[in-house]
C-alpha cells in the first residue's frame, strides 16, 4: 500500500490555492509503492480535466530532495520522459503538505511490462531511452554520492558476512573487491548522473515505446555503464537467473546508437555486471537475515542466480 498518509479535501485545496492548475475534481489514492504516499488527482481548469500525480515523501527529507527535482526537471526540459515536480505561482517546485515534501507532477499513461514478457523490441527501447538519458544529464550541475554505492557495500558486505555460508561471504568480498580494483584504475570509464533503479517497473509502455521513466530517487553520479548493467540483469535474465543473449544484444545496441561505448567500457562491462548483481542480492540480503526486520519483500537468491550466472559467463559489449 503507497498511501501512509491520508488527506482530504481541504488539505488538497490548501496546497492547490499556490498553484494556477485549476480546481480540484477529485483524488484516489495509488497502491504499489513502497517509500512515498502517491495520489492521483484531477483538476477542472476552464472546463478541461488535467491529471496529476502528488507525492508525498515519507523517507526523504526535504533537504535531500532538491537534488531530485532538479534533475527531473533538467533531465524534461531536454525531453527525458520523467515526473518533475510542477512550479507553483512563485516558481517554486518542492512544497510541503501535513508535514512532508511534496510535488505535483504530470500523469503519464502506459503500462508496466512483467519481466518475463519483456521482448528484445522493448530491450532496445529502454536502451535507448537510458543511453539519451545519460547524454541528457551529462553537464548536469549537481552530484550525489549514491546512498546504497560503494562505501555502504564495503561496509554491509563485512557485517553481513558472518552470517551467510562461507561460500556466499567469500564471493561477497571477491566482487566488492573486484570493484575496487576498477575504481583505483577507471581509465575513461564514463562518470556521470545514473538513475540508479531501472529496474522493468519503474517504466511505463505504450506498447513497445517507453512513455515514462519512473522513482528517480536513487539517482546519483557514477559509472554509467552501472546503471546499465542493473538495467541488464533485471531486463534480460530468465527466471532460472540466465541472461537472455537477444535481449541483451538489443538492449546493448540501442543503448549505444545513444551513447557510445569507450574504449575501457568494454573490459570494465563484465565487472560492473557483477557489481550491479551484487549490490541488489546484498541490499536484499539485509533485510532477509535480520530476524526483526518486517520488510523481507524479495527473495535474495533471485539476484545471487544471476550474479552467479555472470560469474561464469561474462558477456560483452557490442
Amino acid at each position: 500500500m503507497a498511501v501512509y498518509t491520508q488527506l482530504n479535501d481541504a488539505d488538497l485545496n490548501q496546497l492547490l490555492t499556490d498553484y494556477d492548475l485549476g480546481t480540484l475534481a477529485g483524488y484516489q489514492g495509488i497502491d504499489g509503492g513502497i517509500e512515498n504516499t502517491n495520489y492521483f488527482i484531477s483538476l477542472n481548469n476552464a472546463g478541461q480535466q488535467g491529471e496529476y500525480v502528488l507525492t508525498l515523501f515519507e523517507e526523504l527529507s526535504y533537504e535531500e530532495l532538491p537534488y531530485f527535482v532538479e534533475l527531473c526537471q533538467w533531465l524534461s526540459e531536454r525531453q527525458i520522459a520523467v515526473p518533475f515536480a510542477i512550479k507553483d505561482k512563485h516558481g517554486i517546485g518542492l512544497k510541503k503538505l501535513k508535514n512532508r515534501p511534496a510535488v505535483i507532477q504530470p500523469r503519464f499513461y502506459g503500462k508496466h511490462v512483467g519481466q518475463q514478457s519483456l521482448t528484445p523490441a522493448h530491450c532496445a527501447a529502454i536502451g535507448k531511452v537510458l543511453g539519451e538519458f545519460h547524454v541528457a544529464a551529462d553537464n548536469f550541475y549537481l552530484q550525489r554520492q549514491a546512498h546504497r554505492g560503494v562505501f555502504w557495500w564495503r561496509r554491509e558486505s563485512e557485517l553481513i558476512a558472518a552470517k551467510l555460508p562461507a561460500d556466499d561471504a567469500a564471493i561477497l568480498r571477491e566482487e566488492v573487491a573486484r570493484f575496487d580494483q576498477l575504481r583505483e584504475c577507471p581509465g575513461d570509464i564514463k562518470v556521470g548522473t545514473i538513475h540508479g533503479d531501472l529496474f522493468h517497473d519503474n517504466v511505463l509502455f505504450q506498447g513497445t515505446k517507453v512513455s515514462a521513466v519512473l522513482d528517480l530517487y536513487n539517482a546519483a553520479t557514477a559509472f554509467l555503464l552501472y546503471d546499465l548493467a542493473i538495467v541488464a540483469n533485471d531486463w534480460c535474465c530468465n527466471a532460472d537467473g540466465s541472461i537472455d543473449p537477444l535481449r541483451e544484444k538489443a538492449l546493448l545496441e540501442a543503448y549505444a546508437s545513444a551513447r557510445p561505448f569507450t574504449t575501457d567500457e568494454y573490459a570494465a562491462w563484465p565487472v560492473l555486471t557483477c557489481t550491479a548483481a551484487m549490490r541488489f542480492w546484498l541490499s536484499r540480503l539485509i533485510p532477509w537475515l535480520d530476524e526483526q526486520s518486517e520488510q523481507k519483500l524479495k527473495d535474495p537468491d533471485e539476484l545471487k542466480q544471476i550474479l552467479n550466472y555472470r560469474r561464469l559467463n561474462p558477456s560483452s559489449l557490442p
